[in-house]
């Protein structure tokens, strides 16, 4: 017998959140500073992966328009840092 596809949706989400807890440990122990902009990045799109199935699986539509907030954030977030990177002197 088959699980029902609200579990398979929340098993998925967990494993994301596995994975998000090795990319936090690269951003924080990351040897250079491209590596950790790169898993701030990841960690992000992780984010919001993970709220677009917990909209799925929970059936709570205002999960998703969260997730785009989230993304938009993040978008920002990635042109903002690699702007101040590239000022510094730095080359992505």
């Amino acid at each position: 017998m088959t699980p029902p596809l609200e579990d398979v949706f929340l098993a998925a989400a967990a494993a994301f959140v596995v994975l998000a807890i090795v990319l936090l440990y690269r951003a924080v122990v990351g040897p250079t500073t491209q590596d950790r902009l790169l898993a701030v990045n990841v960690l992000g799109t992780n984010t919001v992966v993970v709220l677009a199935l917990l909209t799925v699986a929970l059936d709570e539509p205002w999960f998703l328009d969260i997730a785009l907030i989230y993304a938009l954030l993040n978008f920002l977030m990635s042109i903002a840092i690699s702007k101040f990177t590239v000022e510094r002197g730095g080359v992505l």
